[in-house]
């Protein structure tokens, strides 16, 4: 009975030896041989989609006389992407295959690729599976496909390649301080004020602005400053007392016929300067002296009063033309009033576009573009700048509006106009390229697109970081766009893994692309509610809202 039971198994192993000799039984072993592939969701990265499968046979399983071809499959839809085969061979086999034992266990590792193309969100990666006689006169496929990978995250392709534009910045200002200022001139060593020089066409108009100042809702004159002076001739002790009493004198008219004629008094304060070396030195920078530069140097040479002024009474020529046209006119005392004027509101501004804007400055322009939210509306307004004042920011921001409107010729026409070539040109122009698909021409701007300081502007970073996330490059993605808080960022900090620093920098709570990738991280961390939450602000922009069904990033809470 046991020898029987002996020759039994005998009969066994040597049918299976038999069985497992013929290639097409290899096939119908398929569920011997084990698969592997790494992601297990598969992530689409710089365009492409890419995985590392492996393929495991048992000891005596890879016949010595067979062929064995990999298919590697992605399949989506009713489409699929086929990459390119991988051979294998048995020990007997003498081609260039790679050649799989038969006594041993061994595993088999393969990189594959797939160019990224629409709809691939939901596809199966598979590896058919054929196997070949020693002739490859016949083939056997695997009753099925392996499928080893299923979905393709796809959050790299919400990088924006529309290009962000910049903005060149208005200088309007609702309120602005200054000051206006007329002068009485005195004789030489004198500080009686002579009524001639009260009745000028300066101190006339001195006294007509404050008049209407003073009945103007808009302007506010709260006071100001009078300001005695000598000029730097003669002891300086002198000259110091001298421009006390100017000061004085000057006051005294102030109140006595100024403020009565303008209808307004002012609290005046009272300075007095000494010589005049500073005012010196602006008139003879002015002026058209012969010997203007000589007269610099010793300025800047000598600080001592005393040793200026005999340095310049030495030049005997220059020092009579500086008697005759410029220390007159340092003999005398400054009436300064201190304005503050207010600008128009927004609502003044708004209805003024609408009724006349004829009145408004080349920064009131600008700055009223940003009050409509109408293209049209701020595309009206902005040409007016560029036409009335040949205002080369209104012709960059109409190119930046362009951009936005994705019409990157007409934008190309703006920003031909221009003569000043900032940063914001250059990253404007990297814009126009990278909306025509021109990436290398468009980074090329963007490194241009450098501000006073030296470093790119923000935008530039934001355009950098968004093509370097398309390449799949996110560790020069953060590196470009480090400190730069915002949408590509936290986008770069995500495809990193770094869930929680991407956090910090999504710190826009209205921003339906901010609340997107929000949604993404609570989905990542299995956060339902606020996934919830921050996916309905992002339905303010439909394109997510069309996402979402293909999103495999929300795969595990559906």
């Amino acid at each position: 009975m046991k020898r029987f039971f002996k020759y039994s198994i005998l009969m066994a192993v040597a049918a299976l030896a038999v069985f497992c000799a013929n290639p097409q039984q290899m096939a119908k072993l398929a569920s011997m041989v084990k698969t592997d592939c790494t992601p297990k969701i598969l992530e689409c990265a710089g365009g492409q989609i890419a995985a590392t499968y492996k393929i495991s046979f048992p000891a005596k399983y890879f016949l010595q006389n067979a062929y064995m071809k990999i298919t590697p499959e992605l399949v989506y839809g009713d489409q699929k992407e086929v990459a390119a085969d991988f051979w294998m061979q048995g020990e007997k086999i003498r081609d260039n295959y790679h050649t799989v034992p038969f006594k041993t266990a061994s595993t088999v590792t393969r990189d594959v690729v797939f160019p990224y193309k629409k709809g691939m969100e939901k596809a199966e990666l598979q590896l058919r599976v054929t196997i070949y006689n020693a002739s490859k006169s016949k083939s056997w496929e695997y009753p099925i496909p392996f499928k080893i990978a299923e979905g393709t995250i796809t959050t790299s392709l919400l990088a924006r390649t529309d290009g962000v534009p910049y903005l060149e910045k208005n200088n309007y200002e609702f309120e602005t301080i200054e000051e206006i200022e007329t002068q009485i001139l005195y004789d030489v060593n004198k500080s009686e004020v002579k009524a001639s020089r009260l009745n000028t066409d300066d101190i006339k108009a001195f006294e007509k602005f404050l008049k209407e100042a003073g009945s103007d809702s808009k302007t506010d004159i709260k006071g100001g400053k009078i300001i005695g002076y000598a000029s730097p001739e003669g002891p300086e002790d002198k000259n110091n007392k001298l421009s006390i009493q100017r000061a004085k004198s000057a006051k005294a008219a102030y109140d006595k016929t100024i403020s009565k004629n303008a209808n307004l008094n002012l609290n005046m304060s009272v300075e007095e300067r000494g010589e005049d070396w500073e005012g010196f030195k602006k008139l003879v920078e002015k002026s058209d002296i012969e010997d203007k530069d000589l007269i610099i140097r010793v300025l800047s040479m000598y600080s001592d009063p005393v040793v200026r002024e005999r340095e310049i009474r030495n030049m005997s020529q220059v020092f009579q033309t500086l008697n005759s046209k410029v220390l007159p006119q340092l003999r005398r005392s400054r009436i300064v009033a201190e304005v503050n004027r207010k600008n128009y509101s927004d609502e003044e501004l708004r209805q003024m576009i609408e009724v006349d804007d004829n009145r408004l400055t080349e920064e009131a322009l600008l700055y009223a573009a940003n009050l409509f939210d109408d293209n049209s509306k701020k595309e009206s307004i902005l040409k007016k700048a560029a036409n009335k004042f040949n205002s080369w920011r209104a012709c960059n921001n109409l190119a930046a509006l362009a951009i936005q409107n994705k019409k990157p010729e007409e934008a190309k026409r703006w920003l031909d106009k221009i003569q000043n070539k900032t940063a914001g040109y250059y990253n404007n122009l990297g814009a126009i390229e990278m909306q025509k698909g021109n990436a290398d021409q468009a980074a090329e701007y963007f490194y241009m697109a450098k501000g006073e300081n030296g470093e790119l502007i923000d935008a530039a970073k934001e355009n950098l970081g968004a093509l370097l996330i398309q390449d799949g490059d996110y560790d020069g993605a953060l590196e470009i766009l480090d400190g730069v808080d915002g949408f590509h960022h936290g986008l770069a900090l995500i495809l990193k893994g770094r869930n929680d620093d991407a956090l910090k920098v999504l710190k826009k709570e209205n921003d339906p692309d901010e609340s997107y990738l929000r949604a993404i991280i609570a989905a990542r961390k299995g956060d339902v509610t606020t996934c919830e939450n921050e996916l309905v602000k992002s339905f303010e922009k439909k394109v997510y809202e069309d996402r979402i069904d293909n999103d495999i990033e929300f795969a595990p809470l559906q």
